[in-house]
């Protein structure tokens, strides 16, 4: 056990990326988020003006001045919700289609950190293990979702204190979602790994949070995951990977 901390992790994942025989895992999920944000920018940047010319539709012809002033406000606002809609939406379908990816990546990281090979890893048993690969993302879903329309809902209705909840909501999942990668290479049940993340929350909510916060800036969004799951696999060898009697 050291003193660093979730915060520290992630940012060791910048020099994890980095390293020799890294670089093709971090290529294939970064060419899959540039797609696919790419793809949502481009189609709900057409949707604004037609956006801003129902919103200005509703003002009256004696206050015309105000819909050119409304339009400029309308265009920047639009960008920027765009931006970050795009991001997180299709930041969750990217990790979908990279899961099997993303394992392979955390299996690197792993060899490189402690010298030892995961067992049972490689791509040959990549093939084989992705309906059970694909089968935890599900898992990770249905446990997303339920207190995801509750934190919703009070987002409604006490704005504040709500954006505050679903931020920290967030973090939490972002640290499962990426933390899930070694544990699950190693065959530990998502239920054990949730446990030994609240076990460890402030290294948890610390890297969850420092993940979500780079994960909201376009363009440094594009590499955020295989950054994540670098630091995220730093963080069980150096604090999960010896209690399950892995050498």
């Amino acid at each position: 056990m050291n003193n660093k901390s979730g915060l520290d992790y992630f940012f060791q994942g910048f020099d994890l990326i980095s390293r020799p025989g890294v670089r093709l895992f971090v290529i294939v999920p970064l060419v899959v988020n540039v797609l696919l944000f790419s793809v949502a920018f481009y189609y709900l940047f057409g949707q604004i003006n037609p956006l801003v010319e129902e919103v200005t539709a509703w003002i009256p012809d004696w206050l015309d001045w105000l819909k050119d002033s409304l339009a400029y406000i309308i265009w920047p606002l639009a960008v920027l919700i765009i931006l970050l809609f795009s991001a997180f939406i299709f930041g969750t379908l990217a990790n979908w289609i990279a899961a099997p990816f993303n394992g392979l990546l955390a299996e690197r990281i792993e060899l490189i950190l402690t010298g030892q090979p995961v067992a049972g890893g490689g791509f040959t048993d990549l093939l084989k293990d992705i309906p059970r690969t694909l089968g935890r993302e599900v898992v990770k879903l249905l446990y997303y979702i339920p207190p995801a329309v509750g934190f919703l809902i009070l987002f409604f209705i006490l704005p504040v204190f709500g954006q505050v909840i679903w931020f920290l909501f967030t973090a939490w999942m972002m640290a499962i979602q990426y933390c899930d990668y070694p544990f699950d290479n190693h065959k530990v049940a998502f239920k054990k790994m949730r446990a030994e993340l609240a076990a460890n929350k402030k290294d948890a909510f610390l890297f969850g949070i420092t993940v979500t916060f780079f994960s909201m800036i376009p363009i440094v969004n594009f590499i955020v995951m295989p950054v994540a799951i670098c630091g995220a696999t730093a963080m069980w060898v150096d604090k999960y990977r010896a209690s399950y009697g892995v050498n």
